[in-house]
Formats: C-alpha cells, structure tokens, sequence
C-alpha cells in the first residue's frame, strides 16, 4: 500500500461517506454501516496527519515496522493518536459511543445492521468528520 497524503485521506474519507449514503438509499443497511467505519478511518488517519505535521501517512511495507502503531483500525488508537481525542470524547460523546459499534471484522459477521442503526451510523460519521 502507498503512503497517503493527507488530503487524499480526507477526499476518500467524504467519499467512503457518500458510499454508505448511497448503500442506505439502495437499504444495504450492513454495506452502509460498514462503509462508514472506513470513512472514520481514514477521517481521523487524515488529522493525526494534520496534528504531527505529517506530509503522508505512512503504510508503506518500509515503514510498517517503524510506525506499526499507526497501522491500526482501531478507532480508539486512532483517535489517541490524532491529538483529538479530550475534544471528541467531551463534546462528541453519543456520536463517539455510536461509532464504537463499528470494527473492521464485521464484514465477517451474520449481524445485520438494522436502517435506524446505519442511519445512527451516518450521522454520527458526518458530524465527527466535520468536527476534525
């Protein structure tokens, strides 16, 4: 995988957004919820670019020993790791409580998500992407 640059991280985050929207629209209620997860991801890889002065994240296999830290799905470890994470926590809290539904093993889960949980999903989603 390529280093990326902060404002593709941020370009792809809105996109992985407008994907879940359309999933919702379509009721892939799972894709939709699912989706959103990544476009947090790559919202909060984008500020942690943002807070450490970073020109790319790094994902290259060059770097992975070196910042293996940071190649993470874990939204916890991601959001310590942005700087941002006393703000989220304080003024973001049901969003942030939303959000930790999600982990990147889902896709492997019968669960389904139901359309007011991927609604809950998206909103929560948009409203911490904006606040970053």
């Amino acid at each position: 995988m390529e280093n990326l640059e902060p404002e593709k991280l941020n370009k792809l985050s809105l996109e992985r957004l407008q994907d879940a929207k359309v999933l919702f629209e379509a009721r892939r209620y799972d894709g939709s919820f699912y989706i959103c997860g990544y476009a947090v991801e790559m919202g909060l890889k984008h500020k942690i670019c943002q807070t450490l002065g970073w020109g790319e994240y790094p994902a290259s296999r060059k770097d992975s020993e070196k910042y293996r830290s940071f190649k993470t799905h874990d939204f916890e470890v991601l959001l310590h790791l942005s700087g941002a994470e006393k703000t989220i926590k304080k003024t973001l809290f049901t969003e942030w409580s939303i959000l930790m539904r999600w982990n990147s093993e889902m896709r492997y889960s019968s669960q389904r998500q139901t359309g007011e949980k991927a609604k809950l999903m998206i909103e929560a989603t948009e409203t911490l992407l904006k606040s970053l």
